[in-house]
């Protein structure tokens, strides 16, 4: 198993009777795509703002690369946790060689960042003629000018078009394929969903549920079934003892079964006890689903 890159242990913040962030534990290790994710309000961006030093704690600790965080470890950190601010008449380069100036580094990574983003076509552009994505990958370009080991992004895709979400999307897995550990929180179950290898799940702070997407989604097997006859169909299937759930959507019943059940062979027992099915497929549990089910649970 891989070294922790981060470790969170009872983490605590409270903006007066509000606790933003409930004794969180988390452990995020080299090489992950981890994200944190939670509707608005579940303590996400407090979280990110204190293991970036930006905000405060009221209790707990966190370590960077294994120790406790030092301005040396955020060296090895890149970061956007809010909207891209550049200076519009600028061009992509000039912007950048500010954000370098300011960072201390040199300007010879800056046309190897807008090439990994994308924009090495538009580097001579004005930021002001730039879309809305295109200036997201621009901050993310400059995060990526000190090298870092480990990037923070806080709800990267928020507020783009598909097209742009996509790009986002590749851009990540693209950066995650380099060797860079990625933490991203989002509210965006689907996006978390195609670029993630972990997820850890926040509601009001505190922390319901961690562990590696794939797992999550294979937590169980559902399979969807209809007949012409639904009714016996609901009855035969209640009876049998590989079946865990039976529940009606949109005229469908949707089966929750032990996890080595076909769909050839709950098609062939319902055969043989005389129901013949005019719908059967199987469906992929989705990180969306988990999370509705993780929160119903915790009513």
């Amino acid at each position: 198993m891989t070294e922790p890159v981060l470790q969170i242990k009872g983490l605590t913040k409270s903006y007066g009777k509000l606790k933003a962030v409930d004794s969180l534990n988390l452990e995020v290790r080299r090489g992950q795509v981890f994200g944190i994710l939670g509707p608005n309000g579940s303590g996400k961006t407090t979280t990110l703002g204190i293991i970036l030093d930006v905000l405060h704690a009221d209790a707990g600790e966190f370590f960077w690369f294994g120790e406790k965080a030092t301005a040396d470890h955020r060296k090895r950190i890149g970061a956007i946790l809010e909207e891209p601010i550049f200076y519009p008449y600028l061009s992509a380069v000039d912007n950048l060689r500010i954000t370098a100036s300011i960072k201390k580094i040199s300007y010879e990574k800056i046309e190897e960042v807008l090439d990994i983003v994308d924009l090495l076509h538009r580097k001579d552009d004005k930021f002001k003629t730039y879309s809305y994505g295109m200036r997201q990958r621009l901050a993310i370009a400059g995060a990526l000018l000190s090298d870092p080991e480990v990037l923070i992004l806080d709800e990267p895709t928020n507020g783009l078009d598909p097209q742009g979400i996509a790009e986002i999307r590749d851009l990540i897995i693209q950066i995650a394929n380099r060797g860079i550990t990625i933490l991203l929180a989002s509210h965006m179950l689907d996006e978390v969903q195609k670029v993630c290898t972990d997820v850890a799940i926040l509601q009001k702070g505190k922390l319901l549920a961690t562990g590696s997407v794939e797992e999550v989604l294979h937590d169980s097997k559902t399979i969807e079934t209809s007949s012409d006859n639904l009714q016996q169909l609901e009855s035969t299937l209640n009876l049998m003892d590989e079946i865990h759930s039976v529940k009606q959507e949109n005229g469908k019943l949707i089966v929750t079964v032990d996890d080595e059940m076909t769909t050839a062979t709950l098609n062939q027992l319902l055969f043989e006890k005389d129901v013949v099915l005019t719908h059967l497929a199987l469906r992929k549990k989705s990180l969306e689903r988990y999370f509705l089910d993780v929160i119903a649970n915790q009513s």
